[in-house]
């Protein structure tokens, strides 16, 4: 297969179709080392009170307001 002969839609539904086999078998794809890393010091932050969370439909409402 030659990507760069392909139409912009060809390749763009070929990404959705290689998503979506990949999302029905997530369980197969490894998680790289790093996340776990990462999680782990949200985790810690989350418990030391150093992250604050925000609501979701206010930080949309923000969103949208800055928008206009």
């Amino acid at each position: 297969m030659n990507i760069t002969k392909m139409t912009m839609e060809d390749k763009i539904r070929t990404m959705e179709d290689l998503w979506d086999d990949l999302c029905r078998n997530a369980e197969k794809v490894p998680s790289p080392l790093w996340h776990k890393d990462i999680l782990a010091q949200r985790e810690e932050s989350v418990s030391e009170g150093k992250i604050k969370f925000n609501d979701w439909d206010s930080e949309k409402e923000k969103i949208r307001q800055s928008l206009k």
